[in-house]
């Protein structure tokens, strides 16, 4: 469906032309006409698919032809890094439209917090936050929400996972009962049902695509142990020169930390991103990656959601996810917009039982490849629930062009 048949305010339509968009996705298709409806919502979708645009599109159309100087919106989120993201986005779509918002976060300095209470005092039209920061100006008490027409959680179900429910419901503690509520998440779970039946009134219900990754994600594992994992990371970025945007993942700071200065020793451009670095320096290196000077970012999972970045090439697991959700969101970086990408997992001995839950979330089973005969012999899949592809290192056959064959041919270019 065209954005033109959603009924969205003309202004808006040609902000969406001028950067390129025409079709809206599943999500957005379905969200806008019930958000524009003034309905209650909860939406259930995949990393990857316009969530943001599905709830900004028609609230900024709310927005257009109402007068300015209240804060009329208010949106969630876990991270200050989507935070910021949003908040860019409602500026490069609404900037000719007088429509103002602003970003409240934690991480940044003495002027950073003077310009988020003069917003919250004045009335930026719309407010984009996370909960704890957010929490720390509702308790000097000048700021005042009884404007608050739309409230919107995103990311909500990470939001939970990180034990923001307190801190939500107090938030809403704030509000004005009478308003329209919409919250967005990756799944369903029981958590995200309770908080629901609690803060939304009678809401439309969308589910899309449910915790599984973009059909354009090409996904394998190699099985491997810890001590090989940085030959194998090494060999991998060298061998695919093509790829200038790498995003690797690890469980812990101090594996981001340790796997960044041993790829920067290699001489590759390489920089790791966690909560150990300044916002200041965080923007730095994340603007370093989108511009590609940065070839390889190795991140934890704050990470994982929300953030935006264009033509990530391949996306790499170091170590797999403690929660099998989160491995949707890590290799969702990946085959955004309906591009496609790679991402690989690697798996030890002792993490096989996870990936083996992960496989049973996202309902296939991920081709698992031996390593590199120079790196050594990896251990053997043992996972007695899971019938692998591998048999003697090689791949069962697969239809002419399946998705087996296009994965040995992007990585088994030399031997």
């Amino acid at each position: 469906m065209k954005f033109s048949e959603l009924g969205i305010h003309d202004d808006l339509l040609d902000a969406i032309d001028y950067m390129g968009f025409e079709n809206a996705t599943p999500i957005q298709e379905q969200a806008i006409p019930q958000i524009l409806d003034g309905k209650d919502l909860i939406a259930c979708a995949q990393t990857g698919t316009g969530k943001t645009a599905a709830f900004l599109l028609p609230i900024l159309d709310l927005l257009i032809d109402l007068p300015g100087g209240e804060t009329t919106t208010l949106i969630i989120v876990p991270t200050r890094e989507l935070a910021i993201q949003i908040d860019q986005q409602v500026q490069g779509i609404a900037y000719t439209m007088g429509i103002h918002s602003i970003a409240i976060y934690g991480g940044g300095d003495a002027d950073d917090w003077g310009q988020q209470r003069r917003a919250l005092t004045q009335g930026a039209d719309i407010v984009i936050a996370t909960p704890g920061k957010l929490i720390s100006h509702l308790n000097l008490g000048y700021v005042k929400f009884d404007t608050i027409k739309y409230l919107i959680l995103d990311e909500a179900d990470r939001m939970l996972d990180i034990g923001f429910y307190d801190d939500i419901i107090k938030i809403i503690s704030y509000l004005p009962k009478e308003r329209q509520t919409l919250m967005f998440s990756a799944t369903m779970a029981p958590k995200i049902r309770t908080l629901t039946q609690k803060i939304l009134k009678n809401p439309a219900e969308i589910n899309i695509a449910m915790s599984k990754p973009a059909e354009g994600v090409l996904q394998a594992a190699y099985l491997i142990y810890n001590q090989q994992k940085n030959r194998l990371i090494s060999h991998l970025i060298s061998e695919n020169k093509d790829y200038n945007s790498i995003l690797i993942f690890c469980s812990t700071k101090r594996a981001v930390n340790e796997l960044a200065r041993t790829l920067k020793k290699q001489r590759f451009a390489a920089e790791a991103i966690s909560s150990d670095l300044e916002q200041s320096e965080r923007e730095e290196v994340l603007q370093g990656f989108r511009s590609k000077r940065i070839r390889i970012l190795v991140a934890t999972d704050v990470m994982s959601r929300g953030i935006d970045i264009k033509d990530i090439n391949l996306v790499v697991n170091y170590d797999v996810p403690q929660d099998a959700e989160d491995y949707v969101h890590r290799v969702g970086r990946t085959a955004r917009a309906d591009s496609t990408g790679v991402a690989l997992t690697l798996v030890n001995e002792d993490d096989m039982y996870k990936f083996h839950q992960i496989e049973q979330l996202i309902e296939r089973e991920v081709f698992k490849i031996p390593i590199p005969e120079h790196i050594g012999i990896g251990p053997e899949w043992k996972n007695p629930g899971a019938r692998s592809k591998q048999r003697k290192g090689k791949f069962h056959k697969q239809k002419k062009g399946g998705s087996g064959q296009r994965y040995k041919k992007s990585f088994n270019k030399k031997k």
